[in-house]
């Protein structure tokens, strides 16, 4: 499978677990993320099944632009080979019209994941879900194989298909509230990169993460450790999700106003002149 970089490291856990052996292709970040597709045709070899695609990407937020997706439709349906889409941030966008799901994606075998595990804020209630499209074909044997599988592992738990149609109508009112510290927080965060020259973040479309640029004064391990020993501050250094060079750190958007800007304040405070 190929997986993008920088991306979750979750991918690797689980790739493990079940056998599969796992190419990057890379993220790349020139006025906003895109899709580097000169290296991902050059990673892809005659055993290559599939690409996977996180839409919107955590944690550099960057959904997938229609060009980008014609792209990837080309390239797999050459290869043939099926396109994996992690869709759980979709409906945590910072952009003005909410990109388009995967789900309708009919030019290639694609399969499109989400749950409640981001949707709802809920990952204890383990209820996820998978849309197929494509061709119609390739579709009815993917479907034959699924249903095998489905059948060998346990089906969801009954209280939590009983709750669905609650959890499922309560996202509205916890979307809009996390979504309010994310865009209230990120303001934030711009307001007091704008009074110091050192550290920038890189641009954001969706999810509830940002990345920061700061100097590269020691490794991202020494200086997350250092923020949190010395500044009571937690962030995640940038090789967690597979940035290669240090100089990287990335926040949670979504902790309460006051307390991120008090982070913040304190993060920043570290790279000061003098």
């Amino acid at each position: 499978m190929l997986i993008p970089t920088p991306s979750y490291p979750l991918f690797d856990f689980l790739a493990d677990i079940q056998d599969v052996k796992l190419n990057r292709y890379a993220l790349i970040y020139d006025h906003g993320w895109q899709i580097d597709f000169h290296t991902l045709a050059q990673t892809i070899t005659p055993r290559m099944r599939g690409i996977i695609v996180v839409h919107p990407n955590n944690p550099t937020g960057h959904f997938t632009k229609s060009a980008e997706m014609a792209q990837l439709n080309q390239l797999c349906a050459a290869r043939q080979i099926a396109m994996i889409a992690d869709e759980v941030f979709l409906d945590f966008s910072l952009l003005q019209d909410r990109p388009a799901s995967f789900s309708g994606n009919d030019e290639v075998l694609t399969l499109t994941m989400s749950g409640l595990s981001k949707i709802s804020g809920l990952p204890q209630m383990k209820f996820a879900w998978l849309v197929m499209s494509g061709p119609e074909q390739l579709k009815k044997q993917a479907l034959a194989r699924l249903e095998v599988i489905a059948d060998t592992y346990l089906s969801m738990n009954a209280p939590v298909q009983l709750a669905a149609p609650v959890f499922l109508e309560q996202r509205h009112g916890l979307q809009q509230q996390l979504m309010a510290h994310v865009r209230e927080n990120l303001a934030e965060l711009d307001r007091q990169l704008a009074g110091q020259g050192n550290c920038s973040r890189l641009a954001v479309e969706g999810g509830w993460y940002a990345v920061l640029r700061v100097p590269a004064i020691r490794s991202d391990e020494e200086l997350a450790i250092e923020l949190l020993e010395k500044r009571d501050v937690y962030v995640h250094p940038g090789h967690f999700y597979d940035f290669r060079q240090d100089g990287i750190l990335v926040v949670s958007l979504i902790t309460p106003e006051s307390v991120f800007r008090e982070g913040i304040s304190s993060v920043l405070g570290a790279f000061e002149i003098g």
